[in-house]
């Protein structure tokens, strides 16, 4: 196999170290992609041209203050949700029905010290500490339901706005993972493969981190931006969160086949591959409830 070519760029997780409080470039980008989503969604709830048409007709879904306010449960959406669906999926679920890769105690640990729910830090189960994006996204979503119907805007309507911003959090994340040295892809001989010093073997390796942070993060971003501004799909409230649901798991689905996964379930499909077929489900839902009326006249 040929050495990589380009090297790993070695950068210090944590940015700034104060004694014992450490800020780590994965928490500066969860919080940067919620503060540009929310700079991003304020932005074109001021953009008249975006709500003149039915079914909003001339006055935006939401007030900048409604969103802000809505970033706060999302947030702790994010937070409980990442880590329960990744005690869910991949330390409950997993380790349950696919038992031969580093799972330790689990599940049943969870029983004997409730702690590991929450323990994100925990270095007994290295492979089974950090997120799910999955469970982070069924966070925001009954997150989102209770804020909707506790302000009684439209969830569908918010649903879009927030599924249009999403793919900014989901490229921070991704470049934090590249950073962290985490999620590396498989061993390769492509011309720009690097080797990540936490891999034990050394082998030159797919970057999958910077993939999916171009798919899932830069392309996706891309496109749903396009099905606003220029198709101007979000007028079919719950269309444009159909469309990032069936994107997201395209882009995770297909990244899947160069990440060095750590939940194989049998040969070459894992469990990011078998998370994205609810995904498919779930958009081909909203596709329905957007598609089921004929379209309104624009003016």
């Amino acid at each position: 196999m040929l050495a990589a070519i380009i090297p790993y760029p070695q950068i210090d997780p944590v940015l700034i170290q104060i004694g014992p409080i450490a800020v780590r470039w994965y928490a500066l980008a969860y919080i940067s992609g919620l503060l540009l989503g929310w700079w991003l969604i304020v932005k074109m709830l001021h953009q008249a041209s975006l709500w003149k048409n039915p079914p909003f007709k001339g006055k935006a879904p939401a007030t900048a203050d409604d969103i802000g306010d809505a970033f706060v449960w999302t947030t702790l959406g994010v937070i409980v949700g990442g880590r329960l669906g990744y005690d869910l999926f991949y330390g409950t679920i997993f380790c349950s029905i696919w038992t031969g890769r580093d799972c330790g105690n689990l599940p049943m640990g969870y029983l004997h010290n409730p702690l590991l729910l929450i323990a994100e830090w925990n270095g007994w189960v290295p492979q089974l500490r950090g997120m799910s994006f999955h469970g982070g996204l069924i966070g925001v979503v009954v997150a989102l339901y209770l804020f909707c119907r506790n302000r009684k805007l439209d969830v569908f309507k918010i649903g879009d706005l927030i599924a249009a911003a999403t793919p900014i959090g989901l490229f921070f994340g991704r470049i934090a993972n590249f950073i962290n040295g985490e999620l590396w892809g498989k061993p390769t001989n492509v011309p720009w493969a690097m080797v990540f010093p936490r891999a034990e073997d050394h082998l030159p390796r797919h970057p999958s981190q910077l993939y999916e942070a171009a798919l899932e993060g830069l392309l996706l971003f891309v496109i749903l931006q396009v099905c606003i501004r220029r198709f101007h799909l979000h007028e079919r409230p719950g269309l444009v969160t159909g469309i990032f649901f069936a994107g997201y798991g395209a882009a995770r689905f297909f990244v899947e086949f160069f990440r060095d996964s750590e939940s194989m379930i049998y040969g070459w499909f894992s469990m990011g591959m078998a998370l994205s077929i609810p995904m498919w489900i779930v958009a081909g839902f909203f596709f329905w409830y957007a598609l089921r009326k004929p379209a309104l006249k624009r003016t």
